[in-house]
């Protein structure tokens, strides 16, 4: 009977999938192109929503969970305990079902901008929902913020596959994913969209706004209705601003973006540690998820996204941190809260490193408002003990913190204000949160040209998300551009061959190789279109006399942005390419130039 009802329930839902399916085919034929793109951007903005509900709930209800046990067994045995598990079962379920591999990061969404044409895999909607669960709703140092704009990407990405939409339209929708994925998550529309636009799309028209808006205002409604409150970041308290502060602010802005490097540089230095492990499996997870349960075990904050650690310290009654800890008969002293915050701050690069590298899902955006909270606090603290000036205000400097390390991480000031101005619930801090964002931007600019998720990529030289020439080159596939079809001669071969070939082809060089393949010169046309048809000179001519070096050889592991500069340095249309020694063929600036023109045809989303 059970059998006999699975099997009805799945004809059901089948039937149900496939009349959708056919009104949207119907809707793509009777809409004009544009408004088929408005309706699909709610369509993704809907799916991804849910996606951020199931996320959201799931973690926080854990989150809830423990702190019952916890207050029951007095120390954080659970907390410690539950992220060895969250990790081990990711990993379980990577390996298992999700064929042994995950991108992880939204620098892989950059990725299929830059270099796929906006193309996601299809496992992406489902599988950043189910491991970023595991690992960050059991206790994983790490945010949810990155999965949930992953799956928003693919399920743009992949609608738009689905109903053979072009590549502009496919790039679009996928960034309405992610707009409706922050939008979602914060309850910010107007963070999602400059998100998407300032991190995902760099190159992006007037017109695109209209879809990313429609997608990250129905994100954010969707969150507003059915998440509760307490799910995700936000702030009631009014919040004013001092001018006479503004010195301060400053000062927060310098050490945010240095604090910014820090973090990124040491949480970079943890994944790589775990990148040489031979084994990558269970013993790799369990050995970096126990080192995280020992950090958690004493410092508990460094469980989970850490959002409910964020809005204590801006309470009147910040010490409630160091309850279930081993530092809770200290409570009183405020030099041991402000040590156990400064401290905890320092280690969740750490922390996240750790989940992420030992196996672990999960992004940075929430590990650098945790960050940020957390470096707020200990600047307006330290200042306050010490009397150097009027009273600060803690809670302001723990908000407006969060702006700083977000910029100075992601390197999206705008992204940044917005979003903290929309969860406080104004915008009395707007003047702060500038000048914050705005200078632990430029710090963290001086020292690092990438932000940090798009470094690795940049020194592997595969994305440059901040320059649109580069972004286009590295998505054309220069190898498939090189000519093979070149008649060549060798140095035993007569001049006069020299002359048919001129003569009876479009060819302008003329390869001259060995029996090895390897290129021993050229002859170019240019160089020898004086004498080359004089019967009387070219027969007493050897093929030594009329080859030349070429200028410069372009080597096939050689990156775009070298390829284009040896073809400006030669002065040359024309390179051969090497490849293992070998002559492999020439490749043409004229066909590089008309491909790019075609790339950026293709990427300018209007």
């Amino acid at each position: 009977m059970p059998t006999n009802k699975a099997s009805f329930l799945k004809i059901i839902f089948r039937s149900v999938f496939r009349r959708a399916e056919n009104l949207v085919y119907l809707l793509k034929e009777r809409l004009s192109e544009r408004n088929f793109i408005y309706f699909a951007s709610v369509v993704v903005a809907i799916t991804c929503s849910f996606a951020v509900i199931i996320l959201k709930s799931f973690a926080h209800n854990i989150f809830l969970w423990a702190n019952d046990i916890n207050g029951f067994l007095k120390l954080p045995y659970i907390n410690s305990l539950l992220p060895i598990a969250g990790i081990l079962l990711t990993v379980f379920v990577i390996r298992n079902f999700l064929g042994n591999s995950l991108e992880k990061g939204s620098s892989k969404i950059l990725y299929a901008v830059a270099r796929k044409g906006g193309i996601i895999p299809k496992k992406q909607m489902y599988a950043q929902i189910v491991t970023s669960s595991l690992t960050v709703g059991l206790g994983g140092s790490a945010g949810l913020e990155s999965p949930i704009v992953i799956t928003g990407a693919a399920f743009g990405s992949n609608f738009a596959q689905k109903y053979h939409l072009s590549q502009k339209d496919r790039i679009l929708l996928l960034a309405c994913g992610v707009a409706a994925g922050i939008g979602a998550a914060f309850n910010a529309p107007i963070a999602g969209v400059l998100f998407a636009i300032e991190v995902v799309l760099t190159d992006v028209s007037i017109a695109a706004f209209i879809p990313i808006i429609i997608s990250a205002a129905t994100g954010a409604l969707i969150s507003k209705v059915t998440l509760s409150p307490d799910t995700i970041l936000n702030f009631e308290q009014t919040l004013k601003f001092d001018y006479h502060n503004t010195p301060y602010y400053i000062l927060l802005g310098i050490l945010a973006g240095l604090t910014s490097i820090y973090h990124a540089r040491n949480f970079q230095k943890v994944e790589k540690f775990f990148g040489t492990f031979k084994n990558k499996g269970y013993r790799r997870a369990f050995f970096g998820a126990t080192i995280l349960a020992l950090l958690i075990f004493f410092f508990p904050t460094l469980f989970g996204e850490g959002y409910e650690s964020i809005k204590t310290l801006t309470s009147k009654n910040p010490s409630v941190l160091l309850d279930n800890t081993l530092l809770e008969n200290f409570k009183s002293s405020e030099w041991v809260l402000l040590a156990f915050i400064g401290v905890t701050m320092l280690l969740k690069a750490f922390a996240t490193g750790l989940t992420l590298g030992s196996g672990g899902n999960g992004g940075n955006f929430a590990p650098s408002l945790f960050v940020g909270s957390y470096l707020g606090f200990f600047v307006a603290k330290t200042i306050n003990i010490l009397n150097f000036t009027n009273p600060l205000p803690i809670a302001n400097f723990t908000i407006v913190g969060m702006a700083g390390i977000l910029s100075g991480l992601f390197h999206a000031p705008l992204t940044a204000i917005f979003l903290i101005g929309e969860i406080t619930g104004g915008y009395d801090l707007m003047v702060p949160l500038m000048i914050v964002s705005s200078v632990s931007f430029a710090v963290s600019k001086q020292f690092e040209k990438h932000s940090m998720d798009v470094k690795t990529l940049a020194d592997k030289g595969e994305v440059f998300t901040s320059d649109k020439d580069k972004n286009i080159l590295q998505s054309i596939n220069f190898y498939k551009l090189v000519q093979q079809n070149y008649k060549s001669l060798t140095l035993l071969d007569l001049p006069t061959e020299v002359v048919a070939i001129f003569a009876t082809t479009d060819q302008k060089i003329i390869p001259v190789i060995d029996k090895e393949n390897e290129l021993v010169g050229i002859i170019d046309f240019e160089d020898v279109k004086a004498f080359i048809f004089n019967p009387n000179h070219i027969k007493f001519m050897s093929m030594n006399e009329i080859i030349s070096q070429p200028k410069e050889i372009i080597l096939f592991e050689d990156k775009p942005e070298k390829i284009m500069k040896l073809f400006q340095t030669s002065k040359m249309t024309t390179l051969p390419v090497i490849h293992k020694s070998k002559f492999v063929g020439f490749l043409s600036k004229i066909d590089v130039l008309e491909s790019y023109r075609q790339r950026l045809k293709e990427m300018i989303i209007e």
